[in-house]
């Protein structure tokens, strides 16, 4: 019955816990209010306390912790606004009602300064959304020296955001309505929304002076003119390119040291401000550039190409300048279709890992020629390392790594939702095996079953470290040192009212060596951690750390999708197998997705996993090695010369290209290419 249960609540789509959270929080603000009107109208003076501090109770949860329903209540036209007044107003009515007829001139004060206290509410906001006005900078920069832009802190969040603000200012007027209710002394009253005013006075003039010319950064062309300058002095000659979704940033992040290894001048672009924060630790400039406006400035410069690892609607703003050769190199390579998207021939080049990419992008016939496919390898795998033989301890680590449903509908896109807990169950029932299970970031947003699906594998999993004895290592503390020393390395200690032009601030000094260190740190936390685990401790894997690549070298054996998992867990030469959930025949399936080529190919029912685990156990039984060897050549391409190596050398063709193309008045003297320095014709 309980392993029918989770099935029963996805087909009956009970709500969930944030829902049910939801419509109590909302319910109690509800009876609140018409409690406070009932109780205002009566007079009660018992029920008017309770119910207004209920209300205000709820108010601090709402901001706390159910942001989505504050901005519900936006959309409602009830907002914080409307809902304080409404309060303040209730008090004010039930005062009235317990008022005698000879006081009611002082209760008519106290309603003149109640809506004093809402016009500075009004006239903080016009304020604040000016000083945010001033410090939206049309350029934003890592690793860059931008003093020269007057940068300076944010000023308070709660200056910032007007629900908060009005709860903080308007408390105090609240409680001495709330006083005066009870003893009856208007006096109370009056000295809480006095309290009030002054607050709000106190912070509209902190706001004020940050709108005089002395304080505010510099305007928008001065800051223009300031990266036209920047251009100038850098002289940038290769960059990445890219624009994306939050959770994206890994595509970006895995070309980050390709890019620094290379020599010139390289600088990142990106377009949303948001993604300034989420690019990891890189010694390489990185640029924010939101308007295409400011994007187009890239002509006059002395960059030469871009390099793209992924498409998106902005790609083709840039693709206007036509001083920049671009070249698409995607964030990973696999059989799928969005491997060989018809987008491709927008580039000038596609720059693919080995053979087997090139011959997918003739077979597919999507536009783009031969001649502009460029065999660069994956510069990103020197991380992995190769094989070292079978497993020599007492388990055998398998990694587990399906991919997303994806956007197609494809069923033989993810093995999660048809073959997962049958794989799972497979692996838990070898006493022998070790599972590390690495479910996609995005597994579940598209199709709820496979999230269903992905929760009961978890739970599998928990349930066999319940049933598996033994002591776990103490930390002896080097793990939490380790994970100390790399947040310092990776977490930028930012205020939490800090802004974009404050955290500029904070980063435009550049700190070469960083990203070295980084890397350092990375290498000793990842060799704390496993050092830190029982040896037979199944494990979750679903934080950014350890890495893919770690769990690579933890690995003895890969499960996975047709993805391009497999491909980079290729570059080690262990032995891997693929899911079979498209429902073609073992045969046709090999042969629509030649990645699977030198796999195990398993079935949903995943009665192949005992046989598996034998041939990883016993190499002499494992007959895919030779073709596991040839399968690398075609997808990474030769070990020699290295795939840096061969990066570099694309960089710097693309490169020549780009100067070939420029218009005599576009020629720069002297430009710095990825290797050295190249004098041009004048």
């Amino acid at each position: 019955m309980r392993k029918r249960l989770p099935h029963l609540r996805s087909a009956l789509r009970l709500p969930g816990r944030q829902t049910v959270t939801r419509v109590l929080v909302a319910a109690v603000l509800a009876a609140a209010v018409v409690a406070q009107a009932a109780a205002a109208l009566r007079p009660h003076v018992p029920l008017l306390l309770a119910a207004t501090a209920a209300s205000l109770a709820v108010e601090g949860v709402l901001h706390r912790w159910q942001r989505g329903m504050v901005s519900l209540f936006a959309k409602s036209h009830a907002d914080i606004t409307v809902r304080h007044v409404l309060r303040d107003l209730l008090l004010v009515l039930g005062l009235l009602r317990l008022a005698p007829e000879d006081e009611e001139t002082a209760y008519t004060v106290l309603v003149a300064g109640l809506l004093a206290c809402y016009a500075l509410h009004c006239a903080i906001q016009a304020a604040s959304v000016l000083v945010r006005r001033t410090r939206t900078l049309p350029v934003l920069t890592r690793n860059v020296d931008a003093s020269a832009l007057r940068l300076t802190p944010a000023p308070p969040a709660l200056l910032r955001r007007p629900g908060p603000r009005l709860l903080v200012h308007g408390l105090p007027a609240t409680t001495g309505l709330l006083v005066t209710a009870v003893t009856g002394e208007p006096r109370y009253a009056a000295l809480g929304i006095a309290v009030s005013l002054g607050l709000a006075l106190v912070g509209l003039a902190g706001l004020l002076v940050r709108l005089l010319p002395s304080r505010r950064p510099a305007g928008e062309q001065e800051v223009l003119d300031w990266f036209d300058a920047w251009l100038a002095e850098y002289r940038p000659t290769v960059g990445l390119y890219f624009s994306g979704g939050a959770s994206s940033a890994y595509q970006a992040d895995m070309w980050l040291e390709p890019l620094a290894k290379l020599g010139g001048k390289p600088v990142i672009i990106l377009r949303e401000r948001f993604m300034m924060q989420r690019i990891a630790a890189t010694d390489v400039p990185i640029v924010c550039l939101p308007k295409v406006s400011t994007l187009l400035r890239l002509e006059h410069s002395t960059l030469q190409v871009l390099i793209h690892p992924s498409n998106s609607g902005k790609t083709s703003q840039v693709l206007r300048i036509p001083t920049i050769k671009h070249t698409f190199v995607n964030h990973g390579e696999s059989d799928k279709l969005s491997s060989c998207n018809p987008y491709a021939k927008a580039y000038d080049e596609v720059w693919v890992a080995g053979p087997a990419a090139r011959e997918r992008y003739a077979a597919a016939q999507v536009g783009v020629e031969d001649k502009d496919v460029v065999e660069i390898g994956r510069p990103q795998l020197d991380a992995v390392r190769p094989y070292e033989g079978p497993p020599a301890g007492t388990y055998t680590t398998v990694l587990y790594a399906p991919t997303w449903e994806g956007w197609d509908g494809n069923p033989g896109n993810t093995s999660v939702i048809e073959a997962g807990e049958n794989i799972v169950r497979a692996l838990l029932a070898d006493p022998g095996v070790r599972l590390l299970y690495k479910p996609h970031p995005l597994t579940g947003s598209v199709d709820p079953r496979a999230g269903a699906a992905d929760r009961r594998i978890r739970e599998l999993v928990r349930a066999a470290n319940r049933q598996r004895t033994g002591e776990r290592p103490s930390d002896n503390g080097e793990l939490s040192s380790r994970t100390r020393e790399l947040d310092r390395l990776t977490t930028a200690s930012f205020r939490t009212a800090a802004d974009s032009v404050e955290r500029m601030l904070l980063q435009s000094t550049p700190e070469p060596g960083r990203a070295e260190a980084v890397a350092r740190a990375t290498a000793a936390w990842e060799r704390a951690y496993w050092a830190s685990l029982p040896e037979g401790e199944h494990r979750v894997v679903t934080d950014a750390r350890p890495t893919l690549y770690s769990c690579f070298n933890r690995a003895d054996l890969l499960i996975s999708d047709v993805s391009s998992v497999v491909s980079d867990f290729l570059a080690s030469g262990k032995p891997y197998a693929v899911a079979n959930t498209s429902g073609l025949s073992e045969a046709a399936f090999r042969a629509a997705f030649p990645t699977a080529g030198a796999a195990t190919v398993l079935t949903p029912d995943a009665v192949g996993v005992p046989a598996l685990l034998d041939a990883v156990r016993h190499p002499e039984r494992d007959e895919r090695v030779g073709a596991r060897a040839e399968l690398k050549r075609r997808l990474l391409g030769p070990d020699e010369p290295t795939a840096q190596e061969r990066f570099d050398r694309a960089v710097q063709a693309l490169c020549a290209a780009a100067r070939e193309r420029r218009l005599p008045g576009q020629r720069q003297e002297e430009t710095v290419c990825a290797s050295g320095t190249l004098t041009l014709p004048g």
